[in-house]
């Protein structure tokens, strides 16, 4: 590793596992002090090791509280005096035809994949102002650049991911403030491939590599984002796809 991301300090929502887990490990390994946050605390389990080395801190709360959001920006400010990356990972997604969209789950898919994200970079770009210099990199989805059958609902709330990310970035500029968003294709997490079976298997054709991506895979565009070598890159969407054909 060439530590490209050495004494950063970082935030990463939803890094409990899949990409979000990803993400975080290859921050560490790149020379970070990463910020794991979950809802389930549990499921943090795994930077236990990293933990020991002090370079790691669990922070598991609920996104959409946003009084325990405020309170995990100001530990982090209080604790190293500012706050370098945040990773807006952590979301939810639904897989239903537009005549058969659940709007509660719509409703609660919406506050966290917009709302909170929202609300987090809103926090986070305050103490990035004062320091003049911060990364912010939201996780859009190639769904929500291109629509996708049967995933109304989803696409909708990563559209709505990608016009923050590009208006963020235009208010965020004057204060050296980079908003970027990663747009995956299909990633072979344990959740998509237990859905893939059913719905999805014949999408694989559709993908030039003709494979899913690795959760790590996406995890590099992350590290490439945070780091110094994408100090002139904002308001961009990256698609990491594999050729993806929607």
């Amino acid at each position: 590793m060439n530590k490209l991301l050495e004494n950063k300090v970082c935030l990463i929502t939803g890094a409990g596992k899949g990409i979000g887990k990803s993400i975080a490990e290859k921050f560490i390994k790149e020379g970070a002090f990463v910020y794991v946050n979950d809802i389930q605390e549990n499921e943090l389990k795994w930077c236990d090791e990293y933990e020991v080395a002090g370079s790691v801190q669990k922070i598991p709360f609920d996104i959409c509280d946003f009084a325990e959001a405020k309170s995990c920006i100001m530990r982090i400010k209080k604790e190293h005096g500012r706050i370098d990356v945040l990773v807006n990972n952590a979301g939810l997604i639904s897989y239903e035809f537009m005549s058969m969209i659940d709007y509660n789950k719509f409703r609660k898919m919406l506050e966290v994949n917009v709302l909170a994200l929202i609300n987090l970079t809103q926090l986070a770009s305050r103490i990035m102002m004062r320091q003049r210099s911060g990364s912010i990199i939201n996780m859009a989805s190639m769904v929500g650049v291109k629509g996708a059958k049967g995933q109304l609902a989803y696409s909708a709330t990563k559209g709505a991911v990608i016009s923050i990310t590009k208006s963020a970035a235009k208010e965020l500029a004057e204060f050296n403030i980079r908003v970027n968003a990663i747009a995956p294709g299909m990633v072979a997490t344990d959740r998509f491939k237990n859905v893939i079976e059913n719905k999805f298997e014949d999408r694989i054709n559709d993908v030039g590599f003709g494979r899913m991506a690795e959760p790590e895979e996406i995890a590099d565009a992350y590290v490439f984002l945070a780091s110094d070598m994408s100090r002139y890159i904002t308001g961009q969407i990256i698609g990491v796809d594999g050729g993806f054909i929607l």
